[in-house]
C-alpha cells in the first residue's frame, strides 16, 4: 500500500476535472442563496454568468451543438446553457419539481451531439426548489454504440481524441 498518497475523501466524486465541478456547484449555491427560488431560468443564467466572471471561471453561453444527418442536413441545434472551461456541460432548470429522467436525457443528448467529445461530465442544476438541487451526469459508457453507424464503422471511431485540458482564462 502506498502511504505517500493522500487519503481519498469519502463521498467525493472524481470526475477528472479536479475541483472544477465543485467550484461550479459553489457558484450555483451562491446565486441560489442570493436570489432564492421562483425566478425564470434566464435570471439564474445571467446571474451565474456574472458569478463565473467574478470567480474567473471561463465559460461559453449556449454553445451550439448541431445534430447533422448523413446527408449533411442540420436536424436540430442544441444549446446547453453553458460549457464551462471547455470541458463541463452545465444545464440550468427553474422548476418547482425535482430533476427528472427527462432532464438527464437532455444532458445525454448533449453528449451524443458533441461528436468531438469536448465534455465528459455534465451538471444539471435546478434553482426552482427551496434548496438548490444538482446532479452530475456522465456519458453512457457505450455512447459511441448509440450514435448512428456509417459504413459499418462507428462515427468518431477514427477520430477519437484525448480529453481537452482545462483552460485558464
Amino acid at each position: 500500500m502506498d502511504t505517500n498518497k493522500p487519503p481519498k475523501k469519502p463521498g467525493l466524486v472524481d470526475d477528472g476535472h479536479g475541483d472544477l465541478t465543485y467550484r461550479i456547484i459553489g457558484a450555483c449555491m451562491a446565486v441560489h442563496n442570493d436570489l432564492g427560488p421562483g425566478h425564470r431560468e434566464v435570471v439564474y443564467q445571467r446571474a451565474l454568468a456574472a458569478k463565473f466572471r467574478e470567480l474567473g471561471i471561463a465559460f461559453e453561453e449556449e454553445p451550439p451543438l448541431p445534430v447533422i444527418d448523413e446527408n449533411g442536413n442540420t436536424l436540430i441545434v442544441y444549446a446547453p446553457d453553458f460549457r464551462v472551461e471547455g470541458c463541463v456541460w452545465l444545464d440550468l432548470k427553474a422548476q418547482s419539481h425535482q430533476l427528472t429522467g427527462d432532464d438527464e436525457a437532455q444532458m445525454i443528448d448533449y453528449f451524443s451531439a458533441d461528436e468531438d467529445e469536448t465534455c465528459n461530465v455534465g451538471l444539471l442544476v435546478n434553482f426552482g426548489r427551496p434548496r438548490l438541487e444538482w446532479n452530475r451526469v456522465f456519458p453512457p459508457k457505450k455512447l459511441a454504440e448509440h450514435r448512428r453507424k456509417k459504413w459499418g464503422k462507428l462515427i468518431n471511431e477514427s477520430k477519437r481524441i484525448n480529453r481537452p485540458k482545462r483552460i485558464n482564462e
